[in-house]
């Protein structure tokens, strides 16, 4: 990504990248909702969003993995070229492709889901405990990633109007991954809702960092005439 112009406004390759992270956010979020009222039915409450990718129109949620994957590699794109670069950045951006490599991995190893009345995550083949393993190392990885980022920004002017927003998906996907591995242990029945509290978080930072890197820096002389 070439680095912002004079006057402060990103590049159109900055901003195309930002915009492509932004609208996939929104996408991976529709397709999710839709997923939900399709055969066979899983519970947003319960059931993992791993489960979508198991059934008939299981293939629209790995495609939806994918998406998630290059969103991610969007996101590293615009945080690794705004800014002064640190050893934050690097190891933020490092963790962020790696869990953006795990979304993509799940297409090729699916969940094993539950049966009726049965809750939590249990993988009975080799395969379902692969998948537990990337989409764990996923979520650790997205979280630490975000958290160095967190403390990167405080120095990177482009992302000051959105820090305070961005801060506070960090924390919600904190909680959100905090509440999962409580429902995992003790509150089986309640996992899908607390993963999707974490995946809130994650996507929600995603789109305002995209944002963020869109805006024009005031430090870069008088913003554009419209």
């Amino acid at each position: 990504m070439a680095a912002p112009t004079v006057s402060g406004r990103p590049s159109p390759f900055a901003r195309g990248t930002a915009g492509l992270g932004m609208t996939l956010v929104v996408l991976y979020v529709v397709v999710d909702v839709v997923l939900q009222s399709l055969p066979p039915h899983y519970s947003v409450i319960s059931d993992a969003e791993s489960n979508l990718a198991v059934g008939e129109f299981g293939w629209v949620m790995n495609l939806n993995f994918v998406s998630r994957a290059v969103m991610t590699l969007c996101v590293v794109l615009v945080v690794s070229r705004s800014g002064a670069p640190s050893a934050l950045r690097l190891v933020g951006c490092v963790l962020l492709g790696l869990a953006g490599a795990c979304s993509a991995a799940l297409v090729f190893f699916p969940t094993d889901v539950n049966g009726p009345g049965e809750f939590g995550i249990a993988p009975t083949t080799e395969t379902g405990a692969v998948h537990v393993a990337f989409a764990t190392t996923g979520f650790l990885c997205a979280l630490t990633g975000m958290l160095l980022l967190a403390i990167w920004m405080r120095g990177a002017p482009r992302f000051a109007g959105v820090r305070r927003a961005a801060n506070a998906f960090v924390a919600l996907a904190a909680t959100g991954l905090v509440l999962l591995s409580v429902s995992i242990a003790w509150v089986p029945s309640i996992l899908g809702l607390t993963e999707r509290v974490c995946l809130a978080g994650i996507l929600g930072w995603a789109f305002v960092v995209c944002w963020g890197a869109r805006r024009v820096s005031r430090r870069g002389g008088r913003p554009p005439v419209p």
